[in-house]
């Protein structure tokens, strides 16, 4: 699409027009520019950010396209093409849906509460060797995302697939008007509505607005509210389902046998997976296939061949101190600008490597497939690219100087040596047929069984919910400490440099070390200083919290004249560290005394701001702070920055956001006010069954002997023990773990390094997964089994637990 054809499509007002420009991708985030030339910027306007401050910055990059929603002086913008719009998101939309309007091939819309994008990767593998598909890349379902997928449709195209989200009434139509979809899948329905809906009707009515014009709509037959919905709707359906009444008849032989009738069809089918979930996301798939005339032989044989679907991509520890990116799952050109947005902010690493596999059915020829390879990769932060496949050694003249290139994964294999790569982070990526995961075992320092798992788009939903509740101009304080709540501070932290928050928290000088020596630059608090620690301190620019004349004096001797930053502490009813009110004439006089030291902040902590019942309390210490924190402001001439909220104060008490907030436990989606804000769990602890064993009625288990079975039982040893931090207060039956979707409870004490579980009434193997927290076993309920809370459970899990971090990928 050219430029001067927006206007006609989005109805704007030319401001600047200079030049007639091929539009080629649909850009919102001004950290997110590939393709400089052909980019078309839409300056969003949100509650936290504005799209409008980074014109300036991408014109400089060379980006000259821009939809604007406000004014602004184009004396600066000389070639520029800017066109002023109501409503930058309407306008992203309308050129989607201009753009998907061009097709009419077979798209296939799903929405619904779980599943949408397990059966969109599995359609893809099941439907692809058939024909060219597109889908949205990860979870791109949302208002952006799916204008931003759906542009991505080529000529060459023979279906799309895509998922659409919604969060609250009247959102849906925009989408269904982007997707159009000539089939609907309508997944399931959470039992209780979400917090945009008044009523889990309102949710189901909305949803469905998706499939208004929708030739077939795929659904449960046993899902009641759905059916009733659809039927009421009158939608043109294709339902599945074990009752009777189903447009396909399942029935369940053994358990991973089935049945399936359908019209004059009556076959066998084996599915690959036993969890509930997985069934149900098959029988969505093979509906559809059914409904594209897929013979029963086909179906069964891509079945067979049906994998889980990794959609993330895992930032994992490497051999010699590197770090892996691994994204080893699918390759194509949208997945590859993902996975290369994650790698750019990334800033562990110094060196930054790219290990990538042939692109298949792209629709390109091989010379336009590879020189928009080339262009990303040049523009990415790649210091060093690897190319594995036929396609990319025969254009190795689109990569930059020093690339190497193999024909095949075992030739790469081949010429590894394992002291090759050190200190260096590599992002690899690979077409499913390459078996990069062999890359992946190569390369990856080899870990204890047991890890937790931290969901960084989790992690990224919070920060933007805590965001959405400051006002304007309150700046943002989180708190890394404890290797950040158990999660990994370094990692952490990084992620938050990238989201631009204001200052990082941690309790120990060592904490700040280590994040300075790993290139996070950003301003840092340390809690916990002590006097020892304080040249290192100034050393790395760290700023310490001091609250006692003791600890300042110390300070200022060792700052010996040099410009330092520290942040008072009062102590305003916590009882803990602090200044007192007797203390605070004296502080201003030193501080006054010594001018080099700047007072970056003055703050204090609140006791009770979780409890309704303490608020009296809370609300006394918060004016208390204020008149304190006014009086050394007037005494030492200036007026630094004020804190004292914490997560549940930035919830329930905005009135004291004053200059900054800190943000601690809520970040890593535990809600310390038990009110249920949708907040996501960022923290996933897990490991594997080591051993399977039957045992006997009578027979004792673990040490002390403390378990006997009350009847003939079966018993699996997990990886996993009180060295890890898994306590030993789960012992005999206090505790319990997920398998296969079940709870198994704890049988005898838990040992240093492993743990039994009761395994009796699950089908499971060695080596199957077990969830420890996380999922549908949230870290609370375990908290609550030991009489503890879930601080204690997250940041006792060991160090030695290695974490693997996820992003939204493919």
């Amino acid at each position: 699409m050219d430029f001067s054809m927006l206007t006609s499509v989005i109805e704007g007002k030319v401001v600047q027009f200079n030049h007639e420009t091929a539009v080629r991708s649909l850009v919102t985030d001004s950290r997110k520019i590939s393709d400089i030339s052909g980019s078309l910027f839409f300056a969003l306007s949100g509650e936290r950010h504005d799209g409008h401050d980074y014109i300036g910055q991408l014109y400089v990059l060379g980006v000259r396209q821009f939809v604007l929603e406000k004014p602004i002086a184009t004396d600066e913008l000389q070639g520029a093409n800017i066109i002023l719009v109501k409503s930058s998101l309407e306008a992203l939309q309308k050129v989607a849906q201009a753009h998907r309007n061009q097709f009419i091939i077979p798209v296939i819309g799903i929405t619904g509460s779980n599943g949408k994008t397990i059966i969109k990767e599995w359609l893809y593998q099941l439907l692809s060797p058939d024909m060219f598909v597109i889908t949205n890349p990860g979870s791109y379902n949302s208002q952006i995302g799916v204008p931003q997928s759906v542009w991505n449709m080529q000529p060459h195209h023979q279906l799309g697939i895509f998922e659409a989200g919604i969060s609250k009434p009247n959102e849906m139509e925009n989408l269904a008007r982007i997707i159009n979809p000539t089939v609907g899948i309508f997944t399931t329905i959470g039992p209780a509505h979400d917090g945009g809906f008044a009523t889990v009707d309102e949710k189901i009515n909305e949803k469905l607005k998706l499939f208004l014009h929708a030739e077939k709509v795929i659904y449960c037959f046993d899902h009641d509210l759905i059916r009733n919905h659809i039927e009421l709707t009158k939608l043109p359906h294709l339902s599945w389902g074990y009752r009777d009444g189903a447009d396909i008849k399942v029935t369940k032989d053994q358990p991973q046998g089935y049945t399936i009738q359908f019209k004059k069809l009556n076959f066998q089918l084996t599915l690959p997976f036993q969890d509930v979930a997985s069934i149900e996301n098959c029988f969505h798939c093979l509906a559809v296939l059914l409904h594209f005339n897929v013979s029963a032989e086909t179906i069964q044989k891509r079945f067979h061949t049906l994998r889980s679907v990794n959609m993330r991509l895992e930032l994992k520890e490497g051999i010699n101190q590197c770090q892996l990116i691994d994204d080893s799952y699918n390759n194509d050109l949208s997945g590859l600008q993902i996975g290369l947005d994650f790698l750019n902010h990334q800033h562990q690493k110094k060196i930054k490597r790219v290990i990538l596999s042939d692109i298949l059915q792209s629709g390109l020829s091989e010379e336009v497939l590879c020189s928009k390879i080339g262009e990303v990769i040049a523009v990415s932060d790649a210091d060093f690219f690897v190319g594995i496949g036929p396609v990319i050694f025969d254009h190795q003249q689109f990569f930059k100087e020093g690339s190497t290139f193999y024909k095949s994964t075992e030739d790469y294999l081949q010429s590894l040596k394992t002291d090759q790569y050190a200190d260096e982070l590599i992002f690899i990526k690979g077409a499913r047929t390459f078996e990069f995961e062999r890359i992946v075992n190569k390369l990856q320092r080899k870990v204890h069984g047991t890890v937790m798992e931290v969901d960084l788009n989790a992690l990224v939903s919070n920060l933007n919910f805590f965001k959405s509740r400051l006002n304007p101009g309150t700046k943002l304080m989180v708190m890394v400490k404890a290797l950040a709540y158990g999660s990994g501070s370094i990692e952490i932290a990084n992620l938050l440099s990238y989201h631009k928050v204001d200052y990082l928290g941690v309790a120990y000088p060592d904490e700040g070390i280590d994040l300075r020596k790993n290139n996070i630059t950003i301003p840092i608090m340390v809690m916990n200083p002590s006097e020892e620690s304080f040249d290192q301190l100034l050393l790395h620019k760290l700023e310490p919290e001091i609250y006692s004349l003791k600890l300042l004096d110390s300070f200022v001797n060792s700052a010996n004249g040099a410009k330092a930053k520290v942040h008072i502490k009062l102590d305003t009813g916590m009882v803990r560290l602090g200044f007192s009110e007797p203390d605070i004439d004296a502080l201003v006089t030193l501080l006054n005394r010594y001018r080099n030291i700047e007072v970056a902040s003055i703050f204090s902590h609140l006791a009770g701001a979780d409890e309704k019942i303490h608020d009296a309390f809370t609300k006394a210490q918060g004016e208390q702070f204020l008149a304190w924190s006014k009086k050394i402001a007037e005494g030492i001439g200036y007026i630094p920055m004020r804190h004292i909220l914490n997560s549940p104060g930035i919830l329930r008490f905005p009135q004291y956001q004053f200059d900054m907030v800190r943000l601690g436990i809520g970040l890593y989606g535990i809600d310390p006010t038990g009110m249920h804000h949708p907040l996501k769990p960022v923290a996933k602890l897990k490991t594997t069954i080591s051993q399977i064993k039957k045992i006997r009625k009578g027979e004792s288990i673990g040490y002390g002997r403390s378990f006997f079975a009350n009847k003939d039982c079966v018993v699996a040893t997990i990886a996993i023990g009180y060295a890890d931090g898994f306590s030993r207060a789960f012992s005999n039956g206090v505790g319990e773990v997920m398998v296969q979707g079940k709870r198994a409870p704890i049988v005898g004490r838990v040992c240093m390094d492993m743990s039994m579980i009761d395994i009796t009434d699950i089908a499971a193997a060695e080596g199957d997964e077990v969830i420890i927290f996380g999922g549908d076993l949230p870290v609370e309920d375990v908290a609550k089994k030991i009489n503890t809370i879930p601080y204690e459970i997250l940041t006792n899990t060991s160090d030695r637990v290695k974490r693997i971090f996820v992003a939204e990928s493919i």
